[in-house]
């Protein structure tokens, strides 16, 4: 998706309240701990280390609420229908005891006049049919128009969420566990669905059933409802204390939830590593650190969410005592009659049954709020800027690459690269050489634009690439990176990303070239071999030649190489510098090299250090002045000797 695509989501401005603050101490201390370790897990994923990330404070209820609002806000006209059909549903059942409690009263007094009618019997007997039958219709038609409204609803979030991963910057995903992001766009909203899904309908249900009855109480008999009324302030009481408890808790579980998923996608991924070091036994007591937070958390969330059940049949159970006592003592008098009673004692259950669903769905609810919480925090992210509007019929790209007096830091304190100048022009081959952490990277990503400068320009083919759209200019490139990445699908399509269009012809040339074909054909599914999640199947000399055929499949004007031979053997890659030499022919290249032999026919050597050009010019050129290439490459080389 474009960045350019409407956003249903709009993130709102509601102050931010620490939840916990408002708890126990212990939560509190249970959630900065649930923070810190969220925060050590945050940059393990990242290309370089920053600073650690800031405590997250939680949103408050009611702010989360109107997101949900504005969530399902396409849905109006079908949330206004369900709510139409719910007061239909419910009106019709609240009267279902009314008209049975006159149906008693018709046999009551005929037992006492030795003659029942029955012709009246019989058509108050249908018309309670009807009332039923049409309440469950209604209340048929609710639910399936609100799954409806609150799927689609959720469909549209996740597209959202989609869109938003597309338009975060590389410094807030560099900086955040791959695992917790993955639990907001899957657990989270998953969770989400599932409380709309179950609270929703029963909640609406719910309220509606408690004005019904509350209004047929007091048509009846108003005192038997005041008497029914008394234990009303307790059970909100306790709703209200169970639900403040319950929240922080569910969102502490949901948090640790995401930790504990980042943790694990470490281990799953790094298992060869954690294995060839025999790092399992740590792995395994960090792991169950982790899970005792979890455990710990959703124990007592989970305790709090059960415990208002047993709480509000409790309250229930006394309010029918004091209404049967009351109630007896009436018919005794002859205040009110049997039929009457028996509607009370309808009402009474009915009176109680929405409360005790309000109490347990809350619990439900809070933890659907709790993820809820989650995935705003990552639609708030403040996003890359936007793209100017495309030129209709941009002119070819020469590749003419200009730094102009660049400046960037990943953290402000930190200074990276300060007040670099460098100029390729068309055709030339520009090799960037110099200690780890000098830059070399940084300068590829400044160039794709993967991060923003803090000063200067960069200037390709006369236009700053601020003014170019970023799909634009990405299209203009082509990258082999030193860290290889494949889908996991067959190696025919991996080579196909680089050129969707490309003929089959073009693909087995670009395979013949970097010699992908010599490996494929010993496969026993050649080209149709499937490179799974890991991409262990094939050695990571394998996956770097798959890489180099898919950007020269792709026919860029731009070539940035990164390491681009590191995983091969000598010999192939003298077969890949071939290849390579043939790619880089009237293209502008960057490339980025430790291994200074791979780099001695560029146009133009720079090395650098510290963020600075130490020096530029000629393999040649460089080793006469004796300086820091020289030194480089003497240690090298002598390193090789011995």
């Amino acid at each position: 998706m474009s960045q350019d695509e409407p956003n249903d989501i709009v993130p709102g401005d509601d102050p931010r309240t620490d939840v916990s603050g408002k708890g126990e101490p212990d939560d509190e201390q249970a959630d900065q701990e649930a923070l810190q370790t969220f925060g050590r897990e945050a940059m393990r994923y990242s290309g370089r280390m920053g600073a650690p990330m800031p405590a997250e404070a939680t949103r408050n209820f009611r702010g989360t609420v109107r997101q949900l609002a504005k969530i399902t806000g396409r849905e109006t006209p079908v949330l206004i229908l369900v709510i139409v059909l719910a007061v239909m549903s419910v009106s019709l059942t609240v009267i279902g005891p009314w008209l049975l409690g006159g149906a008693t009263d018709i046999i009551v007094s005929g037992v006492r006049e030795s003659s029942i009618d029955t012709s009246r019997l019989r058509d108050r007997l249908f018309t309670i049919a009807g009332v039923f039958g049409a309440a469950w219709v209604f209340g048929y038609s609710q639910t399936y128009l609100l799954t409806g409204a609150l799927q689609r609803s959720m469909f549209r979030l996740r597209e959202t969420i989609e869109a938003k991963l597309h338009r975060l910057p590389l410094s807030y995903v560099d900086q955040h566990a791959r695992g917790d992001l993955l639990s907001r766009v899957t657990n989270d909203i998953d969770n989400l669905t599932q409380s709309l899904q179950q609270t929703i309908n029963q909640i609406l249900t719910s309220l509606l059933t408690l004005i019904g009855v509350t209004v047929m109480m007091l048509t009846v008999s108003p005192l038997l409802a005041l008497v029914a009324f008394v234990t009303v302030p307790l059970s909100l009481m306790a709703t209200r204390t169970f639900a403040h408890r319950a929240r922080p808790r569910f969102l502490r579980q949901w948090r640790t939830t995401g930790t504990l998923n980042a943790q694990a996608e470490d281990v799953v991924s790094g298992h060869a590593i954690v294995t060839a070091f025999g790092r399992q036994d740590q792995e395994r007591r960090r792991f169950e650190t982790e899970n005792d937070q979890l455990y710990d958390a959703s124990r007592s969330a989970q305790f709090l969410s059960s415990t208002m059940q047993p709480v509000m049949m409790l309250m229930g159970n006394l309010q029918f005592v004091a209404v049967a006592v009351v109630g007896g003592l009436r018919i005794s008098s002859g205040a009110i009659t049997i039929g009457d009673m028996q509607a009370m004692i309808q009402y009474t259950r009915q009176f109680a049954i929405p409360i005790q669903s309000l109490a347990s769905m809350a619990a439900t609810f809070q933890s659907g709020i709790a993820s809820l919480e989650r995935v705003v925090e990552l639609l708030e992210v403040d996003e890359i800027s936007p793209d100017p509007e495309p030129m209709p019929q941009p002119p070819p790209t020469a590749g003419r690459v200009e730094f102009d007096d660049v400046h960037f830091a990943y953290e402000p304190e930190k200074p990276l690269i300060t007040g670099l100048d460098l100029t390729a022009e068309p055709g030339q081959t520009v090799a960037i050489v110099g200690p780890t952490g000098a830059g070399k990277t940084t300068l590829v990503n400044l160039l794709l634009r993967f991060y923003e400068l803090d000063g200067g320009r960069i200037i390709l083919d006369g236009r700053d690439i601020t003014s170019l759209p970023r799909r634009e200019l990405r299209s203009k490139f082509g990258m082999v990176l030193q860290d290889t990445w494949l889908f996991g699908d067959t190696i025919w399509e991996n080579l196909r990303y680089g050129n969707p269009d490309a003929t089959d012809a073009q693909i087995l040339e670009a395979a013949r070239v970097t010699y992908v074909d010599r490996f494929v054909h010993s496969l026993p599914d050649g080209f149709d071999t499937v490179i799974n999640d890991e991409g262990d199947n094939i050695s990571a000399g394998q996956k770097q030649l798959l890489t180099i055929a898919r950007a020269f499949l792709a026919d860029p004007a731009i070539l940035i190489l990164d390491e681009a031979t590191s995983s091969v053997d000598t010999r192939t890659e003298v077969l890949i510098q071939e290849a390579m030499n043939a790619l880089r022919a009237d293209r502008t290249s960057f490339v980025i090299a430790h291994r200074l032999s791979t780099i001695r026919g560029a146009d133009t050597i720079v090395v650098m250090d510290g963020g600075h050009i130490a020096e530029q010019g000629s393999h040649d050129e460089l080793l006469a002045r004796g300086g820091p290439y020289a030194e480089l490459h003497a240690a090298q080389f002598a390193g090789e000797a011995t």
